[in-house]
């Protein structure tokens, strides 16, 4: 048996060679099973086949439905009355056929499916259907036939696939500074040019896929071809791919095949009468902690419709990456709750769902034959060793993972622990703390960390006192602390990231508060689901200070390049809590003491002039302006080693270049 890299790499993973060695026999053999003597792209054109298509002289629809005994086809066109006219017939054990005149169907009518089964019948919606509106009036949904005269025509060229992904995460329907749902349109003329402003490379975009309840933050699929209408249409999506393509900015799907709604009208629950069509058996198929249904990876069915709309999304509307939500709750039976995986015996002692981790590792093969520069990103908590390990090496196949820890530990310090306590050893342990052949994406906070019942970094600091004393004429010793940590923290976690760096949309500038989607407990309210950008906008509030840093920081990326070079510690001194590391000629320093500033403090480092090219302290950012920027420092020698002498202000990050 040849043993995979991933184990050659990791002493760790040695006594599990063989668990891994089978799951990659497996990954294999399904792909086999699944394609024969084809291409795994062939087996992922489901919805070519199925849904609602428009010829030159009909209009054919087809669905899965095996234990169907009666479809019918109705909508505006039959006035919502079964006729025997619209009755699909069954062509196979597996599917449903429907041919109708062309004349029946027009661009923007509503339909449904009425599936009878044996004891019992339902209104459901197409599985491949592709638009899917909501009455205002009812709050029903139906499908539409959506068949625009004029398709969408492409202006732009996808950009080069990034280095190094700086992804500004963002939710179309709270991106407005009014109470109201927001839509693709106003996103891409007032959002996207603040993304592209501020430096972003790639825009993931979260809540696409149609969901019936808007609270669920996108994360409650229904209808998994659908864009949701709430936004706008598809063309409109498009265009706000297309324009973030011209300004240079890649576009990621926060794509949802984790599990699916419970729902039966609107979703694929008891599609067929059944509630094993596209979900496990029993138990299985229902997650208890999300109320929803668990898919079924092990049915080629189940993973051609997955892979169908995986390659759906690519195509269609040129998506160029895609973070795949829940993954430890897709490849541990448990879903991982409850468990701490403290030790590697608990990525292979039976738990794990094979046939989840199999999909996984297809999607991501999948995806990367349509599109080579395709970027894949897995949402895991558990820690999965080779998730973002190539299949060559025996991983999954993942090009990143989400480095979780590290907003968990940012919490945990801001509340657990006085300023004075804060552990800078801890600190660089935690911020360093990933597997070398994986990359991640770090991040300080994504949406997790700001939605209600959970704070916001700036909001954990400074709490109500942001409510009065923001404004810069106000000076306030909870805001100086509150803003000068939000800073370090935040350039903290980007400058020990591994290959990449996430940020929630509006996080950069510290906005104020919590998510909190319209639902029955606030009184269906907007109040807390929208982004209030006139904060940063106004230059009397000090929200613009931390919109600037973090435009700053995100330009280092970009202009020193300093991921292509590991962290090296040049002083960890927990007793006066200053931090230093480098990367290549680029030299970090964070000073967390809360009282003391150091003068001359000393470092050993490389021989060379320094000089200042970010300083958290700057009064461009709010700062107190205790350091020269414009001078140069050179290192000294003593005894034979160069050291590096510098100011450090308490409460204070600079970042130094060897010139």
């Amino acid at each position: 048996m040849d043993i995979p890299d991933l184990v050659k790499n990791d002493f760790y993973l040695k006594p599990y060679a063989s668990v891994i060695s089978k799951r990659i026999e497996k990954i294999l053999l399904k792909e086999k099973d699944l394609c024969g003597n084809g291409a795994l792209e062939d087996v992922a054109n489901g919805h070519f086949y199925y849904g609602l298509h428009k010829y030159p002289d009909y209009w054919c629809f087809r669905e899965k439905a095996p234990s169907a005994s009666e479809i019918y086809f109705v909508g505006d066109f039959s006035e919502w009355k079964i006729a025997e006219k619209y009755r699909m017939n069954r062509i196979n054990q597996w599917d449903w056929e429907l041919k109708i005149p062309t004349d029946v169907l027009h661009h923007g009518d509503l339909y449904k499916l009425i599936i009878r089964w044996q004891g019992g019948e339902g209104e459901r919606i197409p599985a491949y259907c592709r638009r899917v509106v909501q009455d205002a009036g009812t709050k029903i949904f139906s499908a539409q036939v959506w068949e625009p005269a004029k398709k969408y025509k492409w202006k732009h060229k996808a950009p080069k696939k990034p280095d190094y992904p700086l992804i500004y995460e963002a939710h179309i329907g709270m991106s407005s500074e009014e109470e109201k749902v927001a839509t693709f349109d106003e996103f891409r003329k007032t959002v996207l040019p603040r993304i592209a402003g501020a430096g972003y490379n790639m825009l993931q975009l979260m809540a696409i896929q149609e969901h019936p309840y808007y609270g669920s933050f996108g994360y409650q699929v229904s209808n998994f071809f659908a864009p949701s209408s709430r936004f706008g249409t598809p063309e409109e999506l498009k265009h706000l791919i297309d324009e973030a393509h011209g300004l240079g900015i890649g576009v990621i799907l926060d794509i949802v095949h984790s599990h699916a709604v419970n729902n039966e009208q609107e979703g694929l629950s008891r599609f067929d009468g059944t509630t094993d069509l596209y979900f496990y058996q029993g138990d299985r198929g229902y997650h208890s902690l999300w109320n929803s249904r668990c898919f079924d990876y092990g049915k080629n069915t189940v993973l051609a419709f997955l892979l169908s709309n995986c390659k759906y999304w690519i195509e269609e509307f040129k998506f160029d990456g895609f973070r795949f939500d829940g993954v430890t709750s897709m490849m541990y039976r448990d879903h991982g709750l409850g468990r701490h995986f403290t030790d590697y015996s608990s990525y292979f002692d039976g738990n794990q769902d094979d046939n989840a981790i199999v999909y996984l590792a297809l999607a991501n093969k999948l995806l990367h034959r349509l599109n080579p520069d395709v970027i894949t990103i897995a949402e895991d908590v558990s820690g999965m060793p080779g998730l973002a390990a190539s299949q060559a090496d025996g991983g999954i196949g993942f090009d990143y993972r989400m480095a979780m820890g590290v907003a968990d530990f940012w919490i945990r310090t801001i509340v657990e622990k006085p300023d004075e306590a804060w552990h800078v050893g801890d600190m660089y342990y935690e911020l360093c703390r990933k597997r070398k052949d994986e990359k991640t994406i770090s991040y300080a906070e994504s949406h997790d960390q700001a939605m209600v019942g959970d704070k916001t970094i700036i909001f954990r600091l400074i709490d109500s006192e942001m409510y009065y004393s923001m404004n810069v004429f106000c000076e306030n010793l909870v805001i100086d602390r509150g803003i000068a940590l939000h800073k370090m923290l935040r350039l903290a976690s980007m400058a020990t990231a591994g290959n990449g760096y996430l940020n929630f949309m509006g996080n950069e500038f510290g906005h104020p508060e919590w998510i909190d989607f319209p639902r029955h407990g606030n009184n269906w309210s907007y109040k807390y689901a929208r982004r209030q950008w006139s904060l940063s906008d106004d230059t009397n509030l000090r929200y613009h200070f931390l919109a600037e840093f973090d435009k700053a920081m995100i330009s280092l990326v970009g202009q020193e390049n300093f991921f292509d070079y590991e962290p090296f510690a040049l002083s960890i001194n927990n007793e006066a809590q200053v931090l230093i590391f480098k990367r290549g000629d680029i030299v970090f320093f964070f000073n967390f003491n809360p009282n003391e500033s150091f003068t001359d403090y000393a470092i050993e480092t490389d021989k060379g002039n320094y000089t200042i090219i970010l300083n958290s302290d700057s009064p461009a950012f709010n700062g107190f302006d205790r350091i020269d920027e414009n001078c140069t420092y050179p290192t000294h020698i003593y005894y034979k080693k160069h050291l590096l002498k510098v100011y450090l202000p308490s409460r204070t990050a600079l970042v130094m270049k060897k010139i």
